[in-house]
């Protein structure tokens, strides 16, 4: 599998966390390595002294068309669109490639690989503490916080490399192939990336796009777009589900999650709490299952887990009010999902830097839901237009006056909930720094 990168002029596109790791990869393989980045070389100072070496060089401020013609191959970020100097250096013949297809060409381990609009994280978490549970050795990475190729040497001996892996990682891999895979679900996201939903699904069902009958395609079967990819794999499908009874696969059978028939722990016992929780334990068991780890280890991490944080994570209760951050929750599918888990009146504090969603299907359950609507960031003025009149709504300057207002209108029983359905970037340096100002503001009430 492992691709002799020796003397061969490789560039790195994009200096983040995954190009960083990625150049260090292929300079420690003998490669002549190159990084470009639009940003200055002022504003990457932290990136360029990470590389280790004074060899691998930094093109910053834009992106030479040189570096990429000259390139025997182009190694792409996630996070990087397809900007005019790949595609030409593609139809020159270069070879284009995503940080994920390095790994696996590095690699000498096993893939689980999970995908999905929402969920990923806590599942990757799930199956890799399952699979710790169940003595094997396992590095999890990927889109979670550790790019795959930070430290080479942990892509081997490994029993199992646990991925969280994103539409834009999976964008250009040409032979990467999990032996266990999972498409979780698929909502409206990343439309200011791709033309429309189907082009954003195409990216994520590119995960299954190498295997063979004898991997396994972990599908959500509640949802009709990933339901469908089943008439399209080689590989063997495992359905999961929380509202159809599905065997081979998972579901709930009498009140016990179940896999493969088999019982693996009553619903009520699992710590994880939410409709959403469910189907990412769901996920997380029958993938764990397929990798083989026993009922037992599976069921003992259902027990104990207690999610991650800003994932619908509780924050305090004060004069009778729950505060929950759901910071993580960057799309309208999310959002759905959180405001429909809670039984209580929820006050709902929404709003950044739009990702081209439409904000209509949150009016009906904000209508049932949500009695007061809180709106901060760039979006404000869109989600008020499309969703003003399903609920009271007031808009705050920023987050800490959001707080506030969600204070003042909360009656003892209420919930006050952090789910923004767009991006941080507009006011805050990321959804964690976004998650950690709101558990801040609350803190001091």
């Amino acid at each position: 599998m492992q691709r002799d990168f020796k003397g061969k002029r490789v560039t790195i596109v994009g200096l983040a966390r995954s190009g960083v790791a990625a150049a260090r990869a292929l300079h420690a393989l003998g490669a002549i390595v190159t990084v470009t980045d639009k940003k200055p070389l002022d504003q990457l100072a932290a990136q360029a002294a990470a590389l280790g070496s004074d060899r691998i060089v930094v093109e910053a401020g834009g992106h030479p068309d040189r570096v990429f013609f000259d390139a025997d191959l182009i190694v792409l970020s996630p996070g990087v669109p397809k900007i005019p100097q790949v595609v030409a250096a593609r139809q020159r013949g270069v070879t284009v490639i995503s940080e994920l297809e390095l790994a696996w060409l590095i690699s000498e381990s096993p893939y689980v690989g999970i995908t999905g609009t929402n969920g990923k994280s806590t599942v990757t978490t799930l199956v890799g503490l399952m699979l710790e549970r169940a003595r094997k050795k396992v590095l999890v990475a990927g889109n979670i916080g550790t790019a795959l190729t930070e430290d080479t040497s942990r892509l081997k001996k490994q029993d199992w490399i646990v991925a969280e892996l994103s539409s834009f990682q999976l964008e250009d891999i040409e032979t990467f192939r999990p032996r266990v895979a999972a498409i979780l679900n698929i909502t409206q996201d990343h439309l200011d990336r791709y033309r429309d939903m189907s082009e954003y699904g195409e990216a994520k069902a590119k995960i299954f796009l190498n295997q063979q009958k004898e991997d396994f395609l972990v599908l959500n079967f509640d949802d009709p777009l990933v339901k469908s990819y089943a008439g399209r794999t080689s590989a063997t499908v495992v359905p999961f589900s929380r509202l159809l009874r599905h065997s081979p696969g998972a579901c709930v059978l009498d009140n016990y999650l179940t896999v493969n028939n088999q019982r693996i722990v009553p619903v009520d016992e699992i710590r994880i709490k939410g409709v959403h929780n469910l189907e990412n334990a769901l996920a997380a068991s029958a993938l764990s299952i397929c990798a083989g780890a026993d009922a037992r280890s599976v069921a003992a991490v259902l027990r104990e887990f207690p999610g991650l944080e800003h994932r619908l994570e509780f924050v305090r209760e004060k004069d009778g009010v729950t505060y929950i951050n759901d910071s993580k929750g960057t799309n309208v599918g999310a959002v759905l999902k959180s405001v429909e888990g809670f039984a209580r009146p929820v006050i709902l504090i929404a709003g950044g830097l739009d990702k081209g969603s439409d904000f209509t299907p949150l009016a009906e359950p904000f209508t049932r839901k949500v009695k007061l609507l809180i709106l901060i960031g760039k979006a404000a003025d869109k989600m008020a237009k499309a969703l003003g009149t399903s609920t009271k709504t007031v808009f705050a300057q920023t987050l800490k006056d959001a707080v506030t207002l969600a204070a003042t209108g909360a009656l003892p029983g209420d919930v006050v909930l952090l789910s923004p359905a767009c991006a941080s970037f507009d006011m805050f340096k990321d959804f964690e720094d976004r998650g950690r100002q709101f558990k801040e503001a609350v803190n001091a009430l």
